[in-house]
């Protein structure tokens, strides 16, 4: 798996356009929580573009030391356990960024993001994309792709899902869809609803904008 936050600073490259993505989709001025912001380039990005009084939880030390030096306001924590201090409705928009894999109890974490926030902005990979079921089905083994390019016993992702097993899971959670980005090869495609049988296939990311019903 890329690291979340590694490729994505001042200039975006084609590995992490789903963060300027999410940065057009944050209102200006706005209060948000970045979960799992690795090394701040995300919420230095919408400090820049989009004048937000950010916030920002990571698990690592190193990535909440290259927080600080950009001037951030992150504190460490893990979003299993720690999401549980911030108070109900304390963002406007709560943003967890190529993480909910990682975590422990994904159900949870959404849950508790929806209690803090009035929005929020989730990004995943997608375990459903064609190239990930191909190489299960011809050579038997956990794929390594451009958008999962660690091995099995390396990487950190523990939890994987499609993007149906998603939107499923928002269902569960009476979480609304209000809109979805698919990623293919480095080009977005902005669907009217939810993620089709096609964009499940295809798409090795998803993007999307959620509200409590």
């Amino acid at each position: 798996m890329i690291d979340p936050k590694s490729k994505a600073a001042g200039n975006l490259d084609g590995d992490r356009i789903d963060l300027q993505l999410i940065a057009d989709r944050v209102a200006p001025n706005s209060k948000v929580l970045d979960i799992g912001c690795g090394d701040g380039a995300l919420l230095e990005l919408l400090a820049r573009q989009r004048g937000i009084d950010g916030r920002g939880l990571e698990l690592s030390q190193s990535g909440v030391n290259k927080c600080v030096a950009r001037g951030l306001s992150v504190v460490q924590g893990n979003a299993d356990t720690d999401l549980s201090y911030y108070p109900d409705n304390g963002f406007d928009t709560v943003i967890l960024s190529q993480t909910l894999q990682a975590t422990q109890r994904p159900h949870d974490v959404l849950r508790e993001m929806a209690r803090i926030g009035k929005r929020l902005i989730v990004s995943i990979p997608n375990f459903g994309h064609w190239r990930v079921r191909l190489d299960l089905l011809l050579n038997g083994r956990m794929p390594v792709t451009g958008a999962l390019t660690a091995s099995w016993y390396e990487t950190a992702n523990i939890h994987l899902c499609t993007l149906k097993d998603f939107t499923t899971l928002c269902d569960v959670l009476d979480l609304q869809v209000e809109s979805c980005i698919t990623l293919s090869n480095g080009k977005a495609r902005r669907l009217k609803g939810r993620p089709t049988r096609r964009a499940n296939l295809l798409a090795d990311q998803g993007v999307f904008v959620l509200r409590r019903n």
